[in-house]
């Protein structure tokens, strides 16, 4: 195994004897440098794999240097050491793009996880034979779930290539149904950190009453009904990546919790007598506006600096209509794929009316019209009419899955269909949910006043046996 180099940049000679021992000990070679100008030689004459430095350095300081090499070395990671509770300067150098830092006094085993993380993430130099032990990160090349090729898609893909490199935390923000715990799992995947846990969580998700033993876990007796120690999310995506996702329904007393765990690097179960340290990186998302919430005290500010050490916009889906096309083929397949019903193509007009439509529901939105679409198409070519666009309004959702199940074939609905709402107004998740009730209604009566002949009920609904098929899988009708 060839022996990986790592650069210490410090002038204290305990920290320096420190790092050195422990770095041997991991089986790695160490080069010291005790100021900015000899660091910057060392780094013009051979490679490393590791650069350790200092914030206090007699010549400038470590900010100085990750700046350097950011712009003449950016390949290789920089973690720096900050005195301890300066997490100010410590954010600042993730924002200029640090890997990682660690505090003063150095914890040794965080250490250890440092620079393990560091050197995974940074191949062998090419001058050696051998590379450390693990699966090395994806090529920038490599196509991922992140699916277009708009512009706006290639930079976003480019951004998560270059933010996967750092251990930040990455606030990401966009509209709802854009895709931001896709993005948070791309982060997660192109890491150091892709082969150990990645947790998500719903923070809307959670009661306010459990979302401490949630986060962080409890002990056997700590309160009414804890009957055995419970691992909290922390502990859960120790060595990995926490995703908050909706982190704006935190409620108050909570955030101020979580800035301690995220600063501190550690968690107390509750019950529990001492902190735990945890290595987890966090990514959190929000479709709210979070400085608005921030504004009207809703939401920390010292947790919102925290966790938008690095914002990262997913854009939207009007802003890239251009990868619809490629969007709707994928889920097509997908779904002819997932339901045995052979392939489906889009018409040019159907196309057409996708590409025009703003889609405030981003890609899910996509994706329920498209199965929706699936279930109305008489044969494998989906055409204008039977894409059930929300701008035609809830009136015509309200016709297509009511009044056309209900029509000439006699089959009658035994409840009223709901007065068409004044105006018109798209919510993906309660509409969603309203017109499966109704689809779920009409095709149950169908079957029941057929004695469970699905070729009889498809007659009835004015469906063919295809369609009926389709609706009952996607259903969960048995």
């Amino acid at each position: 195994m060839s022996i990986r180099h790592v650069l210490v940049v410090d002038d204290e000679p305990d920290i320096c004897e420190l790092l050195e021992i422990t770095l041997s000990r991991m089986g790695l070679e160490t080069t010291i440098a005790g100021s900015l100008g000899p660091a910057r030689r060392l780094l013009a004459e051979r490679e490393f794999d590791l650069c350790l430095t200092d914030m206090r350095l007699p010549d400038g300081d470590g900010l100085e240097l990750v700046r350097h090499i950011q712009a003449e070395h950016p390949e290789l990671p920089v973690a720096v050491i900050t005195a301890h509770g300066s997490v100010d300067t410590a954010v600042q150098a993730l924002k200029l793009g640090a890997f990682d830092f660690v505090s003063k006094p150095v914890d040794l085993k965080q250490l250890r996880e440092l620079i393990d993380a560091a050197l995974r993430l940074k191949p062998a130099s090419s001058d050696r034979s051998d590379e450390v032990p693990g699966d090395p990160p994806p090529a920038a090349e490599e196509p991922g779930p992140l699916l277009g090729q708009s512009e706006a898609m290639r930079r976003l893909r480019g951004t998560i290539h270059k933010l996967a490199r750092s251990q930040a935390p990455v606030f990401i923000s966009g509209e709802s149904g854009s895709g931001k715990e896709l993005v948070a799992r791309e982060i997660h995947r192109l890491g150091p950190r892709r082969d150990r846990p990645f947790v998500p969580v719903n923070c809307g998700a959670i009661p306010a009453e459990l979302m401490e033993s949630e986060f962080f876990g409890h002990r056997k007796g700590a309160f009414t009904g804890a009957t055995q120690d419970h691992t909290g999310l922390f502990q859960a995506a120790d060595g990995g990546t926490l995703f908050l996702d909706e982190v704006a329904d935190l409620p108050l007393p909570m955030q101020v919790k979580l800035l301690r765990a995220i600063q501190e690097r550690a968690i107390k179960p509750i019950g529990g007598t001492r902190e735990l340290p945890v290595d987890v990186r966090i990514l959190s998302a929000t479709h709210h506006d979070l400085e608005a919430a921030v504004a009207e005290g809703r939401f920390r500010q010292d947790l919102y600096y925290r966790l938008n050490v690095i914002e990262l916009k997913v854009p939207a889906l009007r802003e890239r209509r251009s990868d619809v096309p490629y969007l709707a083929e994928h889920v097509l397949a997908r779904i002819g794929e997932q339901w045995a019903i052979g392939p489906l193509e889009l018409a040019p007009d159907a196309l057409h009316a996708l590409q025009a439509y703003d889609f405030p529901g981003n890609v899910r939105e996509l994706e329920n019209i498209l199965e929706r679409a699936a279930t109305l198409s008489e044969g494998p070519r989906i055409h204008a009419d039977n894409i059930d666009l929300p701008v035609r309004g809830h009136a015509a959702n309200m016709t297509e899955f009511g009044v056309a199940l209900n029509g000439t074939d006699g089959l009658p609905l035994d409840r009223p269909h709901p007065p068409d709402p004044p105006s018109v107004q798209y919510q993906d998740v309660a509409l969603d949910d309203h017109l499966a009730d109704q689809e779920r209604h009409a095709i149950e009566t169908a079957l029941q006043k057929t004695g469970g002949n699905r070729t009889a009920a498809a007659r009835l609904l004015g469906l063919s046996f295809r369609q009926l098929r389709y609706r009952l899988k996607k259903l969960g009708i048995d």
